[in-house]
């Protein structure tokens, strides 16, 4: 278990403070991560990686020259808020343009995606690769679906080494895309791992037994089986690996060939030396070339005691860009030549915009929306535990840290706008931003999109009518399937908030005021979102482990159910069934 933190929501925060503190010749800090503290040469295309944090020396440890000019850090296990990554790539960026890459995950995906067209849009060019090399994470044909684990180094070292040998960025983009076909892993967990003030862990593996590809994010593993010895080990991720040899590689025989035998973070090194001497001698059986092996951790996963073998094929100039130096906290080769200290001073948040004032309808308004908030608040404080034994069944276990950060920054932020006179758009705008920001990951961008929609509907001039509501919440729902991807059916948040929506909607076109219309329309979400059991997901990082999920409704509709249940109650008690309209 995670022994030594503070306040497990300030877990990150406090860790990232202490990282730079303790590598400043290295990094320094911006806000959502951190850049290379020495300078890179101008027109220099930076390589900007990132994910969420609990998987050191991924990915703050890999900053420094020769790998990464910059690490956007999101919270324990959710994927860096979309500010974050646009916030670390522009301070990184050195003229010649962006490659952002980073592990194939929903949240990842969707944040990173979001700060390229925000780059772009800024007039810094933006390119994107994503790392793929689980192979139990999908089939061959569907290999643009898989995760990425420990192999994220191969591709962020190839990359970074040919961005310093002044590659421009389609080549540099070309050479990641390389590196990630040419690199396989797998991996096996004989323990979950246990998130800071968590009583248990994600998940668990009965005594004798080993998950069988499993993630880095606390997923288990696809399947479970004996613990064999160590040369059993080496032979099931020898085996597993050389079974599919990727596209260009024709044989085994005769290839050159980079192994990386990772620890999850509770694996003993001299574990992991016992295994190693058997798949280096099983490599050498197959006729492969071994070049520059590697046992050590390079992604981790907290304390979880585990294994992932990856395989790096390559070619002369995949060669020649591994063999290239590199010098950063936690991962060195070679000797770099020295760059100087950058004298840019530490990075802060910008002053945030002026507040405009509310009407005084709308100020009134703000008040509920603040009392509303702090319901959501209070209601994920209570099933905080729940929500993440949900989302650890299938996924990774992060549902309810995420949106219990989520949810008291948008509070706070609310509480703050609110008391300098904001109406009711800009706390919920305000709460919206403070809410992805902090929370991160998939969960954290959708409930942004929810707030700041709700929020443009009703605006800062004029009481809310409850046609306002409901046409923020329909904005809300519309901007989650266009934001997010999902449909109905694809056993998410989507599958409570489109019908939650339909109902809202049709309730006070029938005349319902807005307290019962919102009470018909929170028992059609909670029906919806326990119809979520039956359905198997297909998208997010519980989408590998599928039929894990039925019988268990999805995390993310449960969630929404219990939020609009309790702002159900906040409207119920601020209704003044004396008035013509009623405020959200």
């Amino acid at each position: 278990m995670t022994r030594l933190h503070n306040r497990p929501e300030d877990f990150a925060d406090e860790m990232i403070e202490g990282f730079v503190a303790a590598n400043r010749r290295y990094v320094r800090h911006v806000p959502g991560g951190v850049v290379r503290s020495t300078r890179s040469p101008e027109g220099q295309v930076a390589v900007v990686i990132g994910g969420g944090s609990g998987h050191y020396p991924a990915f703050g440890g890999l900053v420094g020259q020769g790998l990464a000019h910059g690490a956007a850090m999101g919270n324990l296990f959710a994927s860096p808020a979309t500010g974050q990554v646009r916030s670390v790539a522009t301070a990184a960026q050195n003229g010649g343009g962006v490659l952002l890459t980073y592990g194939n995950y929903a949240g990842d995906v969707l944040n990173f995606d979001a700060a390229q067209e925000e780059l772009r849009a800024a007039g810094i060019p933006c390119e994107t690769v994503t790392v793929t090399d689980d192979i139990s994470s999908a089939p061959a044909v569907e290999k643009h679906r898989r995760r990425g684990i420990a192999g994220d180094l191969t591709v962020f070292k190839a990359a970074a080494a040919a961005a310093e040998a002044g590659y421009d960025l389609p080549e540099v983009v070309r050479v990641a895309r390389h590196a990630n076909e040419r690199t396989r892993s797998f991996g096996v967990a004989f323990t979950g791992c246990t998130l800071p003030g968590a009583d248990a862990p994600l998940f668990t593996v009965p005594e004798g037994r080993m998950a069988v590809g499993l993630g880095i994010h606390g997923e288990p593993g696809i399947d479970e089986t004996d613990v064999p010895t160590a040369d059993g080990l080496a032979e099931l991720l020898v085996g597993s690996l050389l079974a599919e040899l990727p596209d260009g590689v024709a044989e085994a025989r005769g290839a050159r060939v980079v192994p990386i035998l990772n620890g999850l973070g509770a694996l003993k090194y001299e574990e992991m030396f016992v295994v190693y001497r058997r798949i280096a001698g099983l490599l050498e059986e197959a006729g492969i070339e071994i070049v520059d092996p590697h046992v050590g951790e390079y992604c981790t996963s907290f304390d979880m005691a585990g294994t992932s073998l990856t395989l790096f094929w390559l070619d002369d100039e995949l060669e020649r860009l591994w063999n290239a130096p590199a010098d950063t906290p936690a991962y060195r080769k070679g000797s770099v030549v020295a760059a100087e200290l950058d004298e840019i001073a530490e990075a802060t948040d910008a002053a945030a915009d002026a507040i405009p004032e509310g009407s005084a309808e709308s100020r009134r308004a703000a008040a509920t929306a603040v009392e509303a908030i702090a319901a959501i608040a209070a209601v994920v404080d209570a099933n905080v535990d729940e929500l993440g034994h949900l989302d650890a069944i299938a996924g990774d276990g992060d549902h309810g840290i995420g949106m219990q950060r989520g949810a008291h920054a948008a509070l706070a932020a609310a509480r703050d706008t609110a008391d300098a006179g904001a109406g009711a758009g800009t706390v919920f705008a305000r709460a919206a931003d403070a809410w992805s920001y902090r929370a991160g990951g998939t969960s954290g961008a959708l409930w942004g999109v929810v707030l700041r929609s709700v929020g443009e509907a009703l605006g800062d001039e004029h009481a809310p009518t409850r046609d306002a509501v409901a046409a923020g919440v329909r904005s809300a729902a519309n901007g989650v399937v266009a934001y997010g991807k999902a449909q109905l059916g694809d056993k998410t948040m989507v599958d409570a908030l489109l019908p939650f929506a339909e109902s809202l909607e049709r309730e006070i076109a029938g005349g319902a005021r807005l307290a019962g219309a919102w009470s018909t329309a929170d028992s059609t979400a909670a029906t919806a979102a326990a119809a979520t059991a039956d359905l198997l997901p297909r998208m997010g990082r519980a989408r590998p482990h599928a039929e894990k999920s039925l019988g268990t409704p999805d995390p993310g509709a449960h969630s929404f159910a219990l939020i609009v249940h309790a702002v159900g109650e906040v409207l119920v008690g601020s209704t003044d069934e004396g008035k013509e309209h009623e405020h959200a």
